[in-house]
């Protein structure tokens, strides 16, 4: 019997859409396949911590049986299933451009190349049945959105795309209660992976805790389930923390973070550069913690989500 969440690749295939042959056929054949967002080593992290993580993560998924398949994007065609020569490219060229949703059609339509986000990734990997996406933290709402209205299309993307999404949280330098509640209203499930507080992305602790966990792939894998046959068109968040070995104490942790903010507001960085410049200075002031750190956590992340997206196969 063929997996009843999943449909193949042509069912839902649309122009500018370019699934590589491996990842096609690991989708037809109802293997585990792990979407990878390209953000994250073309905009997200130095060279070479971007091309060794890119590898690592890669290596993670396969390890756990797993096929990887990072987007991005080229000669328009969004291409799910990158080469490494590919990821190289994006992650060298300084054209390549950050790409949201709303991105997508004006990059497209340019030719131009492009690295997706969290919420382009999880557009690309549902249209073409991939059902779990891994990354290090989603976007949110952002440190004062009541007012600014400043909140990522992660999240109303989450909403629409049945795809779970294994992440250490959010981005530990948004405002974390509030993207948690946005969730809740938007009806995507939270669910800690071997945890009952949401991780703050470089901190195993938020303050926030949360309603639902699981402690295996299986059940992980028994949500997803459970919440496609319902027919909820939701996707779900597994909030993974970072390791232990590495993670920052949060007092710490915050400190930073006011530090770095301090600094935006000084130099007045705005819009969708607020968070890359806070990453990096994070990285300065923590004397290259956090970067040490954000690798580790998608290379634990990409691992997880591929035990993940092995078990949801197994129940097809």
């Amino acid at each position: 019997m063929g997996n009843p969440f999943r449909a193949s690749p042509g069912d839902r295939l649309v122009p500018h859409l370019e699934v590589r042959g491996e990842v096609a056929e690991a989708i037809s054949s109802g293997a585990a396949v792990v979407a990878l967002e390209s953000t994250v080593f073309a905009h997200g992290l130095p060279h070479p911590h971007n091309l060794e993580s890119a590898a690592a993560m890669a290596a993670a998924v396969r390890a756990e049986s797993g096929v990887p398949a990072t987007v991005g994007l080229f000669d328009g065609q969004v291409i799910v299933g990158l080469t490494e020569p590919e990821i190289e490219a994006l992650a060298e060229d300084p054209q390549t451009v950050k790409v949201s949703i709303r991105d997508l059609a004006p990059v497209l339509a340019a030719g131009r190349p492009g690295a997706t986000t969290v919420a382009a990734t999880i557009w690309a990997a549902g249209r073409v049945g991939i059902p779990v996406v891994a990354t290090g933290g989603i976007g949110g709402v952002h440190r004062g959105g009541e007012l600014s209205l400043d909140v990522s299309a992660d999240l109303t993307e989450l909403a629409r795309t049945q795809v779970a999404v294994v992440c250490s949280g959010a981005k530990a330098v948004l405002d974390l209660e509030r993207t948690l509640e946005s969730l809740e209203t938007l009806g995507v499930p939270v669910i800690g992976y071997g945890t009952d507080e949401l991780p703050a992305f470089y901190a195993r602790e938020s303050g926030l805790s949360l309603e639902s966990t699981v402690g295996s792939p299986y059940e992980a894998a028994a949500v997803m389930a459970a919440q496609w046959r319902l027919g909820l068109p939701a996707g779900i968040v597994f909030a993974n923390p970072p390791p232990a070995d590495r993670a920052l104490d949060r007092a710490d942790l915050e400190s930073l973070i006011e530090s770095a903010l301090g600094e935006v507001a000084g130099h007045g960085v705005t819009g969708k550069d607020v968070t890359p410049y806070l990453l990096e200075h994070l990285a300065r002031a923590s004397g290259g913690r956090t970067l040490d750190l954000n690798v580790a956590l998608l290379v634990e992340n990409a691992r997880v989500a591929a035990g993940i997206a092995v078990a949801f196969s197994r129940l097809g």
